[in-house]
């Protein structure tokens, strides 16, 4: 179970941060229609943690500075993780599958 979590997070913290800095790329350009191809396909993942997230955090200056607010949530919770000295790390090396 470790072993799978472990590979999880691993793959996906890298792809859900790259995709919310394009998210916070893309406010400084207003004119980007998010709705359509090829941007849709950044837009609809990050949007179902964005959205809620913007109700308690709201544009300031007309950037979205909750993309970057995730980008270090998953940074930490990676680096707490799956580095080198992450919890999931440890258990893994000592043979807690």
């Amino acid at each position: 179970m470790i072993d799978v979590l472990w590979w999880v997070l691993v793959v996906t913290s890298p792809i859900l941060i790259v995709l919310f800095i394009l998210r916070f790329i893309f406010t400084w350009y207003p004119e980007i229609q998010l709705n359509r191809f090829p941007y849709s396909l950044i837009v609809w993942p990050t949007e179902l943690v964005l959205k809620p997230t913007r109700k308690v955090i709201p544009p300031f200056g007309g950037v979205d500075m909750t993309a970057m607010i995730w980008v270090a949530i998953i940074a930490l919770v990676q680096e707490l993780l799956v580095a080198q000295q992450g919890l999931l790390t440890m258990f893994k090396s000592a043979g807690h599958s």
